[in-house]
């Protein structure tokens, strides 16, 4: 097929739009890919939609050969199904919601299980029908509160999400791998390197969970990589911890610490006031910083909660997030310490003169969690419960407790991953999300079958995700120079980009018949015939679509010669037009 550049809808600009963050926003605007209609929503143009569409059809043919099943469903769905999860609750303020003339309520689909399930629910009831594997492309909707880099982190964004349907664990395992697998032969096929990471389930519960990463600087996940071969997204990162100790003998002492409200003002007063600890002197890693967080539920209520982490970490918000979800999570606010006087603010313990503050055996009603760090016999100096008073020598088992153990402090380079070696951080973009439900949706939803012995069981679900218009973005991200993008083949709205410069008839003539064979041997064709257009132009329009095989026919069309560019390269070379045909349909 054949699409020529004068009649297309195409406009390229020459100026950087005022709101682009990354290179991928910045091309596909110019290039006239996509245009902004609000904040995280874009309307898609004729070259947009055919690289969208090639990207969606390589997934359609991975997921066929996967034994997956095509469907569709509605973006606008109806409250019923994810009360039933709980999830029309869970989501918060991060979805679109609607009511209709009725007054019935709606949402805008973040994502589809329930309607999976349901639709399964409603057609199969037998272990025989089973096991089954349906997906759809369609668009998702969330309400970001900060949508950014274009396409990366959008509001309206397109999704392939497939769901598998098994009646045993073993079945679910098998078709997790089969996912799985199909994933990698989709990356590898549109040339996207890729990390498979442990990953945290999140909203979507289940158990095992595994993040696709493109590792790329401007990704907003950071991950971890081990020397032993350990990866793992930075939320689902477990922490080692070290060995109990032995249980010391005698009790925690309290000691003036006047204007020390921070660790570092509070290490620099232990190394001028007291005796220096076995081993050199004090560190932040001595104290025990403890970090009141509250949680904001789905139903809006409010709880405090109080973290115990050794004085040299953070808590490290989106570990909290993911640990805590659904509720949102937020620091406390004066008006929490106000109605918890118990906590006082720079000098919070777990413990005071007066007996337990936090912990099983406190009286303040408040959770107190600790870093696994945290281990029975360690020796810590923390807040003493009192104004400009700390206490050193509370060992954890002897004189506080915890009401358990949560993994959300931050991580560094060279901690040590579950194989025993240290790790190094990196950044990276999620690209696909593989889960395994589990039991989670069918049995909020009743969707069970008969067994070999006519027994009803609950379905156990998969559920595998890949951000089409994010992968998309990546590539973009992936594949470009100062000049314009550089499509791989595999996506590229064109295969052949024939460009006809020059004031006389023979670069058109010559470029039509070009044109014509090209199209013959079946490649798809876009032709710059634009008339009264400048080389120069036809040129920047050229490097800034992307195509990355360039026929430009100029000025030695007089003598039936053209010049083949590779815009990857850079190579070009002048060749007889009838042999630049043959080179480009041997490619």
């Amino acid at each position: 097929m054949v699409t020529r550049l004068s009649s297309f809808f195409f406009r390229s600009l020459r100026e950087d739009p005022a709101d682009a963050e990354v290179n991928s926003h910045r091309l596909l605007v110019r290039a006239s890919y996509i245009r902004r209609q609000a904040p995280g929503i874009f309307a898609w143009l004729p070259l947009g939609l055919r690289v969208k569409a090639k990207v969606e059809q390589i997934v359609r043919e991975e997921m066929a050969a996967a034994g997956a099943q095509e469907v569709h469903f509605p973006a606008l769905m109806p409250r019923e199904p994810y009360e039933a999860t709980g999830r029309w609750t869970e989501y918060g303020d991060g979805i679109f919601r609607l009511k209709d003339r009725h007054g019935a309520d709606y949402l805008l689909a973040p994502t589809h299980e329930e309607a999976f399930t349901l639709l399964v629910k409603d057609l199969y009831s037998s272990y025989k029908d089973l096991p089954l594997t349906i997906f759809q492309i369609q668009d998702k909707y969330r309400d970001e509160a900060r949508p950014r880099a274009g396409l990366l982190r959008g509001r309206e964004f397109t999704m392939k999400d497939a769901y598998s349907f098994d009646y045993t664990d073993e079945g679910l395992d098998a078709s997790y791998q089969a996912q799985r697998d199909a994933y990698e032969r989709i990356f590898q096929r549109l040339g996207m390197e890729y990390v498979i990471v442990k990953a945290d389930a999140g909203a979507m519960g289940g158990s095992k969970s595994e993040e696709f990463l493109h590792p790329t600087p401007i990704g907003e996940d950071t991950f971890v990589r081990s020397a032993g071969g350990y990866t793992a997204n930075v939320e689902a990162f477990e922490t080692t911890a070290p060995e109990a100790l032995p249980i010391p003998d005698g009790a925690p002492v309290v000691f003036d610490s006047p204007q020390t409200p921070t660790i570092q003002t509070l290490v620099d007063h232990l190394n001028l006031h007291l005796e220096a600890p076995a081993g050199g002197e004090w560190t932040a890693g001595h104290t025990l910083k403890n970090v009141v967080l509250a949680l904001v539920h789905p139903d809006k209520t409010r709880e405090l909660v109080v973290i115990g982490v050794p004085g040299d970490r953070d808590v490290d918000g989106k570990r909290a997030e993911a640990a805590f979800a659904p509720a949102e999570v937020e620091p406390a606010t004066e008006a929490d310490f106000a109605r918890n006087p118990a906590l006082v603010k720079g000098y919070i313990g777990p413990w005071s003169a007066q007996g337990a503050v936090l912990g099983e055996e406190s009286t303040s009603g408040i959770r107190y969690l600790v870093d696994p760090r945290v281990v029975e016999g360690s020796s810590w100096v923390t807040g003493a419960n009192e104004h400009e008073k700390h206490l050193h020598s509370l060992v954890y088992g002897r004189d506080f407790t915890a009401d358990g153990v949560v993994d959300v402090a931050t991580v560094r380079e060279g901690d040590i991953a579950p194989d025993g070696t240290p790790i190094t951080l990196e950044r990276g973009m999620e690209i696909g999300h593989v889960f395994q439900l589990g039991r989670k949706y069918a049995e909020a939803l009743g969707l069970k079958v008969l067994d070999q012995n006519g027994k009803l069981v609950t379905v156990t679900m998969g559920s595998y995700g890949i951000g089409v218009t994010r992968i998309l973005a990546a590539i973009a991200e992936l594949n470009n120079d100062e000049k314009g993008l550089i499509w791989p083949a595999s996506v590229s709205p064109f295969d052949v980009h024939v460009v006809a410069t020059g004031k006389g008839d023979d670069a058109l003539n010559l470029g039509e018949d070009v044109v014509a064979q090209l199209e013959a041997a079946g490649l798809d064709v876009l032709f710059d015939d634009r008339p009264k257009v400048s080389p120069g132009v036809k040129f920047g329009d050229a490097e800034l679509i992307g195509v990355p095989q360039l026929l430009v026919v100029g000025r030695g069309a007089a003598d039936g010669e053209v010049e083949l560019w590779d815009r990857r390269t850079g190579e070009r070379e002048v060749v007889p037009a009838a042999d630049a045909v043959a080179r480009l349909t041997a490619r």
